[in-house]
């Protein structure tokens, strides 16, 4: 396979991974993405934003979200964010000591 259809190939796949939990799952919260995965959409929408930077791309936090997320991300949180058990948001506590690093 060349490198072109490669990349294609890639980039269908992100844009199925986007639509997935855009549209077909969009109830699954980012926390749980981040508690059973270590990644979530901001985590997908910083990587579009930096690989942006290595091409020379200015590109805000604000606009990779808006980008991924297809709207501003507060309207998103808005319509689809629930507020995170405490017990989530210890499993997240943990998750990022053991698995993730520092934050941003």
């Amino acid at each position: 396979m060349d490198d072109a259809t490669r990349t294609e190939l890639e980039a269908a796949a992100f844009r199925r991974l986007r639509r997935h939990l855009m549209e077909d799952r969009p109830d699954v919260q980012n926390i749980d993405l981040m508690n059973l995965a270590g990644f979530c959409r901001n985590c997908l929408s910083r990587w579009v934003q930096e690989a942006a930077a290595e091409r020379g791309i200015a590109m805000s936090q604000a606009e990779a979200r808006a980008d991924f997320y297809g709207m501003p991300y507060d309207d998103w949180k808005a319509a689809h964010q629930t507020e995170a058990s405490p017990e989530k948001q210890a499993a997240f506590e943990r998750a990022f000591a053991d698995n993730v690093g520092p934050r941003d």
